[in-house]
């Protein structure tokens, strides 16, 4: 029982019981959805939400957003389809990318954490300069002619899982241990929760949040990886929404916009409600052209409902302690009427 009532406590229980819930709901209206091919084509569709998700949770850990991340990841993929179209190896077109997201997120990371600019207000600008580089690099056109052997990548796999969500569920947990388990991790967490009392603590504030721009523009990168082997093409408007689904998958997942609350698994199971809600509405019968209002809908609903929440735990809180002062004022009252 313990064990079951730990589990309801933690914050991403409400994304795993929902995923689960949506699942066993859509699979009584249509079986065919609860075939075993079907379920690992989620999965697999699952990966490049999942890799933006694990970038996004790192800033908004820290009380920031990055709406920047779906223009990074178009970029990204216009370069990285134009390396692999024109032969070079495949490790380059990684190294590339990282490279990409290193200099997208140390701009964002020092105009946040260096310059003090809003994050919103940052990222927002960014997004809309790295569309215009990213016109420019296309000229408007999309990039096709994907080599066969490099749209296979994200295709091998063991027992219908594909190597590249495997690889990345390995490293989601890697990070988990690390935000968890380690004193430099859990500074991510201390500084999203009380600036000011991280600074005074002396954490590197200004460092911490630099970081956390520059993991969540590498992840929207090595994202773009997977996009561009998945789809095999790219459009101007690659990219385009991803944002707001890592955003809806973090606190979907139990990760708080206000900073602080919140860890990877949830936000792993997030962006595997996101990647499922096209193939449910599909399956439904209905077009997979609401995905985005869902999503927005979603998004608001936990928003708000996370809003409550917090605003009833702050008032509990208060409660609790002025019962306490009051008691200590009654029993020193008492106390001094006795003497």
């Amino acid at each position: 029982m313990n064990v079951i009532k730990k589990f309801f406590n933690r914050r991403e229980s409400t994304a795993i019981i929902f995923l689960f819930a949506l699942y066993a709901i859509v699979g009584i209206i249509n079986p065919t959805f609860m075939q075993s091919d079907n379920i690992m084509l989620c999965l697999n569709g699952a990966t490049v939400y999942t890799i933006c998700a694990i970038g996004m949770a790192f800033v908004i850990f820290t009380g920031e957003i990055d709406a920047s991340i779906g223009a990074t990841l178009g970029l990204t993929a216009a370069v990285v389809a134009t390396m692999a179209r024109d032969g070079k190896p495949f490790l380059l077109s990684v190294l590339v990318a990282v490279c990409i997201g290193l200099v997208i997120g140390l701009v964002n990371g020092v105009g946040v954490a260096i310059l003090k600019v809003p994050s919103i207000i940052m990222t927002i600008g960014i997004n809309s300069v790295i569309r215009g580089i990213s016109y420019v690099y296309t000229g408007g056109a999309w990039v096709e002619n994907v080599p066969k052997d490099f749209k296979g990548l994200s295709q091998k796999g063991i027992a219908g899982l594909s190597w590249m969500y495997i690889f990345t569920i390995v490293v989601m947990i890697a990070i988990y241990m690390f935000l968890t388990k380690t004193k430099r991790g859990r500074y991510f967490q201390a500084v999203g929760d009380n600036e000011d009392g991280a600074t005074h603590l002396g954490l590197p504030v200004t460092g911490t949040h630099l970081i956390s721009f520059v993991i969540c523009a590498v992840c929207a990168s090595l994202a773009a990886v997977v996009f561009v082997s998945r789809i095999g093409f790219v459009t101007p408007t690659s990219g385009n929404g991803y944002e707001m689904k890592a955003i809806a998958a973090c606190v979907i997942g139990g990760i708080s916009l206000s900073g602080g609350i919140g860890n990877m698994v949830g936000a792993t199971f997030g962006a595997l409600i996101m990647a499922s809600i096209s193939r449910i509405l599909v399956f439904l019968g209905f077009s997979s052209d609401y995905d985005n209002t869902i999503t927005g809908i979603l998004l608001i609903t936990i928003v708000v409902l996370d809003a409550i929440i917090q605003h009833r735990n702050a008032e509990k809180a208060r409660r609790e302690r002025l019962v306490a002062r009051t008691e200590a004022t009654d029993q020193n009252n008492t106390i001094g009427g006795n003497i």
